[in-house]
């Protein structure tokens, strides 16, 4: 007995509309997307949670929560071979560690012994702003 009565929505084909909306011109065929090692992808999504719980180690000697939670980490990449790459910001371009904080950081991820090389990038923009604190943070330091 076949399912195709009980679920008829599941058997619709619905048309594909092209990028601009115009439904009537025809989309033309793509490449399907290139599907990565599904190993790899989750040997580096191990990696990267290794990456932030290093990061949650590093703290803001001024205000006592870790960077991780404070939002000044903007993006961690990891590389097929290892390699991370982070970008973090810090409170204010003035801030007293500006010159220690990012090499701190650096040598944290590259401690990790999965960590072939590890960089940090500061960067300003966007600037920083209470609104990338973790509702963690936020409890932890009576702003909520």
């Amino acid at each position: 007995m076949s399912n195709t009565n009980e679920f008829p929505h599941a058997h619709v084909a619905l048309p594909v509309l092209g990028q601009s909306g115009n439904a009537d011109r025809p989309v033309p065929p793509s490449e399907p997307p290139k599907v990565a090692d599904p190993t790899r992808f989750v040997e580096q999504k191990l990696l990267e949670g290794k990456v932030i719980e290093a990061l949650r180690q590093v703290y803001d000697p001024e205000i006592p929560v870790n960077i991780y939670e404070l939002g000044l980490i903007y993006d961690i990449a990891v590389s097929p071979d290892n390699s991370v790459h982070v970008k973090m910001t810090l409170t204010a371009p003035g801030c007293p560690v500006a010159g220690s904080l990012p090499g701190e950081v650096e040598q944290r991820i590259a401690s990790i012994p999965e960590v072939k090389s590890a960089t940090v990038e500061l960067v300003w923009d966007p600037p920083w702003s209470r609104d990338r604190m973790s509702e963690a943070a936020l409890l932890q330091l009576g702003m909520m």
